[in-house]
């Protein structure tokens, strides 16, 4: 190997050090990196941005218009509530998430399935006051288990698939082909997280817990007569388990009863008093089925899916200090609707209507996003502030977005279009029927996975150009010393290796043909290597940077890069275990 190829395989060292020890943004280090390898000449300007271009980075960043428009037409809770109900405990939750997209990755792009998940699951374990950082890696890794048990279910097993069609003289593979050692590897998979990820994953609790917000607010709701949560338990309608919001009595029919039990049944037009803080009052205000109890949100100006909720402080200027929200006419005054109000703790009894403001009240308020701007400088408020995320889902579009959801993934996996084809007609869908806004669809783009993503298809062009990748693989290879067996362990190993320090596809197209030579040499069977190459070119478990399903989840769940290996590294060697096992015994030498 040259200097560039020392200098590439130093350069990812430190890199991944310092992913692993200090609190640098990816993105940041990485791109730093690309940069030295630009200024030494060891990559050219086109090949350090080309990740730039590539279509899975695309895909990726078109998928998230895509969840976007589910999540804001209120299309989550009704995968929430389907697909993962209300479990008892962590280790149910975990098993909730990992069997359904397991299942579902095997016949769709992992990317999508995630994508889609991650936001219904953050929801999910919300309301249930469940740690995400259980949750978010078992997503991950369920997609990519999964993934390996078809043909189609992941695009690695597509590449190996297109370079086995190009060799003359290579074994058919089917669309099950693989799955004899993709489903055992997919179930020891899930068996291994489900035993030990109470152990090897963090949990991460907020920095400030959600008992500990001073402002208490009462707000009350109204049971819509035709709405979905009529003649259900108040624990089957979801608002037993609320983080940090209790429902402390029903209003039905002028009598009042208080100390609901979990069994009690919902009926039309029930008054519910609830009592929490801001953050679940905004879950609650979103959830279909309810409604404010005052009449006052039906009176504005612009429909309530146009509107978001925001906090103001009432000044000791105000006009309307010492007045009654009825009497002040508070919405006619400023276009706004007060939600509830909140008073140094004190359980406000009265109605909304009936209560005299005082300065110094938190009015939780529902109006159009402009009145921020309008009131940010009054002498009528002390403060402003927009609830971040309190924007209402539009539920009368939510059949809209899942029938473009599963059209997409319908062409998709049929073969009629490709997924970044699939992704972009989805995504205009979205915004031309109106489920998403533009300034909605821009936001939801998380560029820090989307620039990570291109960074690593850069690091591992640097390491395929200079040779570095070859060289290592081609070693690992005469370590083997001639031995089927052992060759088999070290192609797995080389192609694992790659795969958590460049690309996927990248590690199979490089192993492929030392695999290929090398089972010449021998005189065995190449099945046993193929499945190795596809096995281990997606089980990519150690690093957030190997699989971009890893990268997607990395936020969210709140992760350091230490926490991939720790329960990663175990994972990495029970699928070589399985692999180099199984596939001799199923494809003889």
């Amino acid at each position: 190997m040259g200097w560039e190829a020392w200098t590439t395989l130093g350069l990812i060292a430190f890199l991944v050090g310092a992913m692993a020890l200090t609190r640098i943004s990816a993105d940041v280090l990485l791109w730093g990196g690309v940069s030295l390898l630009l200024v030494l000449r060891i990559l050219e300007p086109h090949d350090a941005l080309a990740g730039l271009a590539k279509e899975g980075m695309v895909t990726v960043g078109v998928l998230y218009i895509v969840v976007v428009g589910i999540r804001a037409t209120g299309g989550m809770t009704w995968i929430v509530q389907t697909l993962l109900g209300r479990p008892r405990s962590i280790l149910a939750a975990q098993a909730r998430v990992m069997g359904p997209v397991a299942a579902a990755s095997a016949f769709l792009n992992n990317t999508p399935v995630v994508a889609m998940m991650i936001p219904a699951v953050s929801e999910w374990a919300k309301n249930l006051r469940l740690p995400v950082s259980k949750l978010m890696i078992p997503l991950s890794y369920a997609a990519i288990l999964g993934g390996v048990c078809t043909l189609i279910g992941t695009s690695t097993n597509l590449v190996v698939y297109g370079l086995v069609l190009s060799e003359p003289g290579m074994p058919a593979l089917s669309m099950f082909t693989i799955a004899w050692v993709g489903i055992p590897c997919a179930i020891a998979g899930i068996a291994y997280m489900l035993l030990f990820s109470r152990w090897l994953l963090p949990d991460r609790q907020p920095a400030i817990s959600t008992t500990d917000d001073p402002r208490q607010y009462t707000v009350e709701m109204i049971v819509e007569a035709s709405g979905p949560m009529v003649g259900k338990t108040i624990e089957q309608a979801g608002l037993r388990h609320l983080a940090g919001l209790y429902l402390m009595e029903i209003e039905r029919e002028g009598e009042v009863r208080p100390a609901v039990a979990p069994e009690e049944k919902l009926q039309a037009n029930d008054r519910l008093v609830f009592v929490g803080i801001v953050g679940s009052v905004v879950e609650l205000q979103k959830m279909r089925g309810l409604k404010p109890a005052t009449d006052q949100v039906f009176k504005l100006d612009a429909p309530r899916s146009q509107r978001c909720l925001l906090e103001a402080v009432v000044s000791d200027s105000c006009p309307l200090a010492g007045v009654s929200v009825r009497e002040g006419r508070f919405r006619t005054v400023y276009n706004a609707v007060v939600i509830a109000v909140a008073r140094n703790g004190e359980r406000l009894r009265e109605k909304i209507g009936d209560i005299v403001l005082k300065p110094g009240d938190t009015l939780l308020l529902e109006a159009l996003p402009s009145f921020v701007a309008q009131h940010r400088d009054s002498r009528d408020f002390y403060l402003v502030n927009r609830i971040p995320g309190s924007e209402l889902p539009r539920y009368e579009k939510s059949w809209v977005a899942l029938l473009i959801l599963f059209g997409m993934v319908a062409v998709v996996t049929a073969g009629w279009l490709s997924m970044l084809k699939g992704a972009l007609l989805a995504a205009g869908l979205m915004l031309l029927t109106r489920c998403c806004r533009v300034s909605e669809a821009r936001r939801s783009v998380d560029w820090h996975v989307l620039l990570v993503i291109a960074a690593a298809f850069a690091l591992g062009a640097a390491l395929e150009k200079t040779g570095a990748a070859a060289a290592i693989a081609g070693g690992l290879v005469d370590l083997a010393g001639g031995h089927p067996w052992l060759t088999l362990a070290m192609i797995y190993a080389a192609t694992t290796i790659f795969t958590e320090i460049i690309t996927n596809n990248a590690a199979a197209i490089l192993i492929f043909p030392i695999a290929l030579a090398a089972s010449k040499d021998l005189g065995v069977n190449f099945m046993p290597f193929i499945a190795a190459i596809m096995v281990g070119a997606s089980a990519s478990f150690a690093t957030p940077i190997g699989y971009q399903t890893n990268l997607m989840v990395f936020g969210p769940g709140g992760y350091r890069f230490l926490d991939y290996p720790r329960i990663g590294l175990p994972l990495n060697v029970l699928m070589g275990v399985v692999t180099v096992l199984l596939a001799p015994l199923v494809w003889p030498f």
